[in-house]
């Protein structure tokens, strides 16, 4: 049987709704899905897209550093979107700037809403820790 490691943020959110931010099975980490939050729990940049985007990028960040790994080694990610067409420039733009030349496959869906008011991304990856940092 193989070890499971679970990642936490330690916010009051995690216990609120039952999940962690990521856990780790064999080589594959599966990271829920992040938004923009402080370090304390606290939801940041309300209605600012691009800034949500670089705040949800930092906190997955604190992720990969758990697990040793790097934006490199991530093959996948599904990013939610509020208002699509109006934050598609900056979300792209956001994208390009975290992972430089890596490409990983990637959806993106427009949303209606999600959990905070003024939320407008939120963004789950996959990762795989036996690629080349």
């Amino acid at each position: 049987m193989t070890a499971i490691d679970v990642f936490d943020h330690r916010i009051p959110a995690e216990s609120d709704f039952g999940y962690s931010q990521s856990i780790r099975s064999a080589d594959l980490v599966h990271v829920s899905g992040q938004l923009s939050l402080g370090e304390a729990g606290d939801f940041r940049h309300a209605d600012d897209s691009a800034a949500q985007q670089k705040q949800t990028y930092a906190n997955f960040d604190r992720v990969l550093n758990h697990y040793g790994a790097t934006r490199n080694q991530i093959v996948s990610q599904t990013l939610y979107v509020v208002n699509l067409r109006q934050n598609a420039a900056a979300t792209a733009e956001g994208n390009l700037a975290y992972f430089g030349d890596h490409r990983p496959a990637s959806t993106v869906l427009g949303a209606l809403e999600l959990t905070f008011p003024g939320q407008a991304t939120e963004i789950s990856f996959v990762v795989d820790t036996k690629l080349p940092a």
